[in-house]
């Protein structure tokens, strides 16, 4: 009875003697190379070259293949052998990623810095696990030999971290009958934790780890809808513009506007199980802060490290430009994987305009007729297949899990009609637009609230009305409703000045303006406000728009509005969210009956004044 080994599932595989066929390179043209090698097929995984270039095989011609590779062929020449692994491009699987730093093909950095420095060796090659770990196996008590088990059946579980428990699956692709399964104990991801015989009577063995192809999305028992909102606690994504867990967004925005701190924000402070964070393409400054800084972070969930439950893929600017493009793909799969344990991830991509970028090189190096700006034709397809991989999804054993994805866009020059930004907005359900204009006015968040908008507001509502609030949904529409109304006449007062306002007028640019400076405003660096629960938030919002009611109800009376706006107390609700953290909501409701009193005397002042005269 023949055995396989699970590692190779997913793989379009080949016999052992045919690996071995050694070919030759016949072209080089910067990262597409040409290679002569018969058997060899298309999407495998290559050794290019004496220095055994990792590649991937992207077109074929009979026996001559075009092959991107991911490591720079500079002094590579024609001639120098090229062969075939016989799988395609894929990533290790199992206990150890959370809390690893790996580059855009999957290999460790921290390992390469020891072997290699600070840059990576061409060449050189280190699995993605870690083979000397032991961990501590307790098998699932339900199974027992003989019985069937199939795809995303739970083998055992392995405490990967102090706050995650890692699932051990079985591989896609396995079904059959246990045979054997492997007793509490301390084993490495090599060892064999069990054994299924398939319905042709092949034994295949099963570890704690297996790998899978990167541009193969896993699959799942069926695709559900998002129910509740990711909840990154800055006020104008959650109250505003809601993102679902599942769901896929976008944050665009020129250079300086702020994408990265907002992306590291929601990696910080989201309530997903699991963070992923994909740096592609981006400044090396950047990726080096991500690195010094998300090591040091503490998980405001569980009071652990916050590395515990993320693992991070940095491919900076200067590295291949292809590997750039696998990366976003190795990150995905990752995710998937964690999904398939039941959690909920979320996978934050900085940036999707450098991932295009490397698709442009590389289809202007294989010759292709760009469309626009020098964009090969199937950049939308591809961006939609990427997105597409996001979801919630009922898994095969684990109960429901979900992948959210929220990649960063870099328009040039903030032109949000370029092709990218254009595509990615056709494809996405939340889009955060970011703006210049605001970021330069130092209003962060720099989230335009006129430009972004968010599909998933219904649907968070039932979230909001049943965990918060049932005023929820009415309160953000009446907000949005008063920031479009302060952006008319704002224009107007930058034409003719705010005396040619009426007093309601004047009070409708007052309110928006206790919005934008009392709720919308947000700093990261600010201890008390860079997290706002969701009570805390609509506390805040409640806050500022009763004061516009009760404040509009005066002015409707015959109260001058310069009345109102000399009240102390307004500056009081401009700072209360630096002021009161989350656990003090109470205090906010405080300042609201404060702020009530005060209109009462200013209503009772003016009706003796006006019954006097």
């Amino acid at each position: 009875m023949s055995e396989r080994n699970n590692s190779e599932r997913g793989h379009s595989g080949r016999d052992q003697s045919e690996r071995n066929n050694l070919g030759f390179i016949r072209e080089i043209n910067g990262p597409i190379v040409t290679i002569d090698l018969p058997g060899i097929r298309s999407g495998e995984q290559v050794k290019i070259g004496e220095l055994g270039l990792v590649g991937e095989v992207i077109s074929l011609n009979g026996r001559e293949a075009t092959v991107q590779t991911y490591e720079s062929t500079d002094g590579v020449r024609p001639g120098e052998p090229a062969e075939g692994l016989g799988w395609p491009l894929s990533v290790e699987l199992g206990p150890g990623l959370l809390g690893g730093i790996f580059d855009g093909i999957q290999r460790p950095l921290e390992k390469i810095a020891l072997q290699s420095g600070d840059y990576i060796r061409r060449g050189l090659s280190l699995p993605g696990l870690d083979r000397e770990r032991e961990w501590e196996f307790e098998p699932n008590p339900e199974l027992e030999p003989g019985k069937q088990i199939g795809p995303g059946t739970v083998l055992g579980t392995v405490q990967e971290t102090e706050t995650v428990l890692h699932k051990i699956l079985v591989p896609p692709g396995l079904e059959g009958e246990l045979t054997e399964l492997a007793p509490n104990g301390e084993y490495n991801i090599e060892a064999t934790i069990g054994h299924l015989r398939d319905k042709q009577g092949h034994s295949h063995r099963l570890k704690l780890f297996h790998r899978w192809p990167v541009r193969k999305p896993r699959p799942y028992r069926k695709r559900d809808d998002g129910i509740s909102p990711l909840i990154t606690g800055q006020r104008v994504i959650d109250s505003f513009f809601p993102q679902l867990k599942g769901g896929k967004g976008a944050v665009p925005g020129p250079f300086g506007a702020g994408k990265t701190v907002v992306q590291q924000q929601i990696a910080r402070w989201s309530n997903a199980e699991i963070v992923i964070y994909v740096g592609c393409g981006e400044r090396g400054n950047e990726l080096v802060d991500v690195l010094e800084t998300f090591p040091q972070l503490e998980d405001p969930y569980t009071g652990r490290k916050l590395m515990e439950k993320t693992l991070l893929v940095a491919n900076t600017s200067n590295m291949p430009v292809v590997a750039r493009e696998a990366s976003v793909y190795v990150g995905l799969t990752m995710a998937e994987y964690y999904r398939d344990m039941g959690y909920d991830v979320v996978m934050l991509a900085d940036s999707t305009s450098r991932w295009a970028e490397a698709l442009r090189e590389v289809s202007g190096r294989l010759g292709q007729m760009p469309v626009e700006e020098g964009y090969p034709a199937y950049l939308s397809s591809r961006l939609a297949a990427v997105y597409e991989r996001a979801g919630r999804v009922e898994t095969y054993d684990a109960g429901p899990g979900s992948v959210t994805l929220i990649g960063a866009v870099s328009p040039p020059g903030g032109d949000f009609s370029e092709p990218v930004t254009s595509h990615t907005k056709d494809i996405i359900e939340t889009f955060w637009a970011l703006s210049k204009e605001l970021a330069d006015a130092r209003h962060y968040p720099s989230i335009d609230w006129v430009t972004s908008f968010s599909a998933h507001v219904h649907a968070a509502a039932e979230w909001w009305h049943k965990e918060v609030d049932r005023r929820w949904e009415a309160r953000r529409t009446q907000a949005l409703a008063l920031l479009a109304r302060d952006a008319e006449l704002s224009r107007i007062v930058n034409l003719v000045g705010p005396e040619a306002l009426s007093d309601a007028q004047r009070w409708q640019l007052e309110g928006a303006s206790l919005i934008k400076e009392g709720v919308l405003q947000q700093s990261a660096l600010d201890e008390v406000d860079t997290f706002c629960s969701p009570q805390k938030q609509f506390a805040l919002l409640d806050l500022a728009l009763s004061i516009y009611d009760k404040g509009m109800t005066l002015i409707e009376l015959g109260v001058p509005v310069s009345h109102l706006q000399d009240l102390p107390q307004l500056a009081k609700v401009r700072r209360c969210k630096s002021i009161y953290n989350s656990d003090q909501v109470a205090s906010i409701t405080d300042l609201g009956r404060e702020i009530e009193d005060a209109f009462e005397a200013i209503r009772l002042q003016y009706a003796k004044q006006h019954s006097d005269d």
